[in-house]
């Protein structure tokens, strides 16, 4: 079940309806039932799998709890440290064995066949679990967040369930830390209109980002991307700013949709995009992109590591360990961890050369607050952002690198002689495409400065319900909808 499907739109208000009808200290499992159904829609049997993942990290807080009981200081540690590398060695096995085990093996027989070796390890046809990372770092979180003391182990085995499994972000995120949103579970929810209200335009929102700008511009993309050798020039570049507006539409919309379903019920989630195409730095940029994620690495490894605590070779040796293992957690594919290596190394040389940097700013008397200045930057960052999507988008290493190549070949003409209308999008559509994507660009200057939801709600009746029906009309007729309306997954489905 996705959420741009009429399951869905079935599923939700259905869901929403009974929570608010029965009693409070049942609605736990009202919720689990439909989260486990949820994600049961996809393959019943890899439910099996959250449920050993939640087994698993649930008995590692328990027995973390228990160690700290233990009066002598050494035996105590030594024990809580034990049951937190189960928990991680566990939950992380399950996630290699699904995800990784078949491009490990791969890697092996390449490099026997290297060696001119007969041996060939044989590969497992698996089908990779629904969201199996998303689930399994946020499980992962609890077992650190009792380790450290940050909560107290949750006693209660059917709200823990509930915690990895919540419906709204349990495939694609946020990634939410128990602290946050363990805690919500006990709180009494009743229905308010004006919080339900809020809730519902940024699923709207969300559905627009999706239908409207995303699944159509992902048309242009897939043309040109999945044969790359038969464009150059133009049509690669607009295909390349393309996918930057469609994994951030697509990521964002499915973020949108499961905050305002939660919203709508009463639960709080972590905003998990912040206009990320204005960052200044590629720094600031993962401050703003997939803030869930990055937050977790950040808490669970980088500082782990040491941060920044311990020198500057080992904070830059520590950035890059946790950019490597971000491309990895996205695929089970080199060009996932080339995508995360330039990221790292994006923010090791930007480091390296701010006394460079400064000093010509300095020379040249450029003032840093001017909008000039901070225009070249968030045009460096979008570029050096872009560039690295090329990776991410590609099939293989080889087809990243040709396309690359195919980039930079000079042939203006094709502004002007009607080819970019035969990318997949006849001449209406990519106009629509366009207005939808300043839209989408207005919308975000203006969230700068204020709230567009809050100012919306405030408005007259009449206001507030052109919108609605504007965007509910415009989602209707400008949606991309494939035959007998089949459904587009989301992007982050697959990792």
């Amino acid at each position: 079940m996705v959420f741009n499907s009429f399951h869905f739109l079935l599923f939700f208000p259905i869901v929403t309806v009974i929570y608010f009808l029965i009693p409070h200290k049942v609605r736990w499992a009202w919720l689990l039932m439909v989260s486990y159904y949820f994600y049961m829609c996809w393959n019943p049997v890899y439910a099996l799998l959250i449920l050993l993942s939640t087994l698993l990290t649930y008995l590692s807080g328990l027995l973390i709890e228990q160690a700290k009981e233990i009066k002598k200081e050494k035996k105590a540690i030594r024990l809580q440290k034990l049951w937190v590398i189960l928990s991680f060695s566990l939950n992380l096995g399950i996630l290699f064995f699904f995800k990784y085990f078949n491009f490990f093996i791969e890697n092996i027989n390449k490099i026997i066949e290297s060696l001119s070796i007969q041996l060939v390890v044989p590969s497992f046809d698996v089908l990779l679990p629904v969201g199996i990372s998303f689930y399994t770092f946020q499980a992962l979180s609890y077992t650190m967040d009792v380790y450290r003391g940050e909560i107290k182990a949750e006693k209660h085995f059917g709200k823990y369930a509930l915690f990895v499994s919540f419906f709204p972000q349990l495939v694609a995120g946020p990634i939410e830390k128990s602290k946050a949103l363990l805690g919500q579970f006990n709180e009494v929810h009743s229905f308010e209109y004006e919080r339900a209200k809020r809730g519902l335009l940024l699923m709207l929102w969300g559905l627009f980002q999706k239908l409207v700008i995303a699944d159509r511009v992902a048309i242009v993309v897939n043309t040109v991307y999945n044969n790359y050798m038969e464009y150059a020039g133009i049509p690669v570049i607009v295909a390349t700013l393309l996918f930057a507006v469609q994994i951030y539409c697509d990521f964002s919309s499915y973020s949108d949709i499961a905050i305002g379903a939660s919203e709508v019920m009463g639960f709080k989630l972590m905003d998990n995009f912040k206009r990320p195409y204005f960052s200044k730095s590629i720094a600031e940029f993962w401050r703003r992109w997939h803030v869930s994620l990055g937050s977790w690495f950040r808490d669970y490894l980088y500082i782990p590591l040491g941060g920044s605590r311990k020198g500057t070779f080992k904070k830059y040796r520590n950035i890059l360990i946790v950019f490597l293992c971000s491309g990895l957690w996205h695929g089970a594919s080199w060009n996932f961890v080339i995508w995360g290596f330039l990221h790292g190394f994006y923010q090791v040389l930007g480091m390296s050369l701010k006394p460079v940097r400064d000093y010509i700013v300095a020379k040249l008397h450029i003032k840093r607050g001017s909008f000039w200045h901070k225009l070249y930057q968030i045009s460096v960052v979008f570029i050096l952002v872009d560039l690295a999507w090329i990776f991410f988008r590609a099939a293989t290493f080889s087809q990243a690198l040709g396309i690359i190549k195919r980039l930079f070949v000079y042939n203006p003409w094709t502004l002007w002689d009607g080819s970019l209308y035969q990318l997949g999008l006849d001449p209406l559509d990519f106009i629509v495409g366009l207005i939808a994507i300043a839209l989408l660009l207005s919308v975000s200057l203006l969230r700068r400065k204020m709230s567009l939801r809050n100012w919306l709600l405030v408005q007259p009746v009449v206001i507030r319900w052109t919108a609605y029906f504007t965007f509910i009309y415009m989602i209707l007729i400008f949606g991309i909808y494939g035959p007998g309306y089949e459904v587009q997954p989301f992007i982050y489905f697959q990792f």
